[in-house]
């Protein structure tokens, strides 16, 4: 299983700016000197929820900044961009990276961030499948011509275009909705399931469609959790207080259950909260690097996965205690795990 680490940026106190992307890239950095294969950027608008609104600007930046790690964005929501837009910004990071970008797509789920672009989530489900088509197109063929209900493209070449002749697509699936998985496949795009549900509840994709199992054959899966290796087990607890604030601060937007105030989100308390117990045991991957190894062994053989992102910056955890982590985990956790080379990127001639 290979595994890479996942950002966000959050600040449960809105910080500069400067501070929060210096953190953000540090990280980055990090990362690859440690042995992770992949660094993915979130994207999301307009709170403190995350500082990571223009992934791929940021992850250009950290591609001067690295030479190894894959780069790649967790997601891109779609409704809130033209496709020929995104083509051409993914094609300049790869470009900038030497091969190294990977496409993540979804919808996104925040109501707040479509208000102020003007758009109601979930209004243009046929816009969002063609776009995808569109991005697909653009980025695996040298020439991208659309006549669709949302988009009708003329004969179109991106300038530049990426080195990768198949950069690598990700879309965000539910594992128990068969069409999502269905339409995946046909356009050979790599799965991000199981990152909210409990870990006891995980769905293994291969064994609940046995039918699909020769299709998915090469078709990868990921997931991903909060993770922290802990030096102690007051350590642990306390990590479980900043992992809260996120868990909070996700459910409220997803479900519009509190105010955001100048865009700073309402992380209170929720109702009917997992213990602490239950979130170590059910939806974190938090404890000592034992407890750690064995909670991704449940992740991995629960979900069938061949990808994990570990996300080690949470609420306000101090970055001196999330580089500790990811230095723990590199060196205690990821030797249990067999982490293939990344392969070179295939040159387009």
């Amino acid at each position: 299983m290979q595994i890479g680490t996942f950002l966000t940026m959050p600040a449960p106190e809105p910080r500069p700016s400067a501070e929060i992307l210096a953190r953000g890239i540090e990280v980055a950095v990090a990362a690859e000197e440690l042995g992770f294969s992949h660094l993915w950027l979130a994207e999301h608008h307009f709170t403190n929820y995350a500082y990571s609104s223009r992934p791929l600007m940021l992850l250009s930046h950290i591609a001067a900044r690295t030479k190894r790690i894959r780069l790649g964005t967790a997601i891109v929501p779609l409704p809130l961009h033209h496709p020929l837009i995104v083509a051409e910004e993914l094609a300049i990071l790869d470009v900038l990276s030497g091969g190294r970008a990977e496409a993540g797509f979804g919808k996104g789920y925040q109501q707040y961030q479509y208000q102020r672009f003007g758009l109601v989530k979930g209004a243009r489900p046929k816009r969002d499948d063609e776009a995808l088509e569109v991005l697909q197109r653009a980025l695996h063929n040298p020439i991208v011509e659309f006549d669709g209900t949302e988009f009708q493209i003329p004969r179109t070449r991106l300038y530049p275009r990426p080195v990768q002749e198949r950069m690598p697509f990700w879309v965000v699936v539910n594992s128990t909705r068969r069409d999502q998985i269905e339409t995946a496949i046909a356009r050979r795009m790599n799965f991000f399931t199981g990152g909210l549900e409990p870990i006891s509840k995980l769905v293994n994709i291969r064994e609940r469609y046995p039918d699909l199992a020769p299709q998915l054959d090469g078709v990868r899966i990921g997931t991903q959790r909060p993770v922290y290796v802990a030096e102690s087990e007051a350590d642990a607890r306390d990590a479980i207080e900043h992992v809260r604030w996120n868990g909070r601060a996700t459910l409220r937007l997803r479900h519009e259950l509190g105010e955001v105030v100048d865009g700073v989100v309402c992380a209170d308390p929720l109702q009917d909260e997992p213990s602490d117990e239950a979130l170590r045991d059910d939806f974190v991957v938090i404890g000592t690097a034992e407890q750690c190894v064995r909670q991704l062994q449940r992740i991995r053989d629960g979900i069938g996965c061949d990808y994990f992102n570990a996300s080690f910056w949470f609420g306000a955890l101090p970055q001196a205690r999330v580089l500790a982590s990811m230095r723990r985990f590199a060196e205690q956790v990821l030797p249990a795990f067999e982490q293939t080379n990344v392969s070179e990127p295939e040159v387009q001639a």
